[in-house]
C-alpha cells in the first residue's frame, strides 16, 4: 500500500470571493486488480498498454486506487508531479522476491493485457478472488509462478528419446544377458 500525504493549503475562492482552507489528507492507494478493472471500465482501453496516460486519466487512476473512505472530490487537485511520481515508483516495484529467466523462446508476449484477462488467468489456475486486492505486479507474479508449475514437461527431442531408448536396451542386454 502507498501512502501520499497531500499537504493542508490555502486557496482563493473566485467564486465566493474567499479564501478556502483545506486540511492535510492522507491517502491509501493500493495497485490491485480491483483499481484497474475500475479504470478500465471507465475509459474502455488497457492500461497496462505502452501508450502514454494523459494527466486526467492518471488523476483517475489515482482515484481508482483510493482505498481511503470519504474523500473530497477537490483533494485530487492538490495532486502535484511529485505525487504522481511516487505513484508511478509504487506501480513499478516488484513487490515480491520472485525473479524470472528469459521466456522458453526468448520472445516476449505482445498480449494485450486487461483485468478481464487476467481474472481469466486467476479462475484457470484456481487463485483465490481475494488475490484482486494484492498489489498488481505480485499478483501477475503468482499468476507466472503458478503457470510455470503446472505446465507440462518439456517434451524431449527425438534425439535424445532416441538415445534413452538405445541406453535402456543395452542396460536391458547386458542385465539378462542377452544379445537382441
Amino acid at each position: 500500500m502507498l501512502q501520499l500525504v497531500l499537504p493542508a493549503v490555502e486557496q482563493w475562492d473566485e467564486r465566493k470571493q474567499e479564501f478556502v482552507y483545506s486540511k492535510e489528507q492522507t491517502l491509501q492507494l493500493e495497485h490491485s486488480l480491483v483499481s484497474l478493472s475500475k479504470w478500465e471500465s471507465k475509459y474502455n482501453k488497457p492500461f497496462l498498454s505502452k501508450q502514454e496516460k494523459t494527466f486526467e486519466e492518471t488523476l483517475d487512476y489515482i482515484r481508482c486506487m483510493t482505498i481511503t473512505q470519504n474523500v473530497n472530490p477537490d483533494t485530487y487537485n492538490r495532486i502535484t508531479r511529485q505525487h504522481i511520481n511516487q505513484v508511478n515508483d509504487y506501480i513499478d516495484a516488484p513487490m515480491t522476491a520472485t525473479t524470472f529467466s528469459e521466456t522458453k523462446t526468448g520472445k516476449r508476449n505482445n498480449e494485450i493485457i486487461t483485468s478481464e484477462l487476467i481474472y481469466y488467468w486467476m479462475i484457470s489456475l484456481n487463485i483465490p478472488f481475494e488475490c484482486q486486492k494484492w498489489h498488481l505486479t505480485r499478483l501477475i507474479t503468482l499468476i507466472r509462478v503458478c503457470s510455470i508449475k503446472n505446465a507440462p514437461n518439456k517434451r524431449k527431442s527425438t534425439r535424445d528419446v532416441m538415445s534413452q531408448y538405445a541406453a535402456l536396451n543395452a542396460a536391458n542386454r547386458q542385465r539378462f544377458n542377452s544379445k537382441g
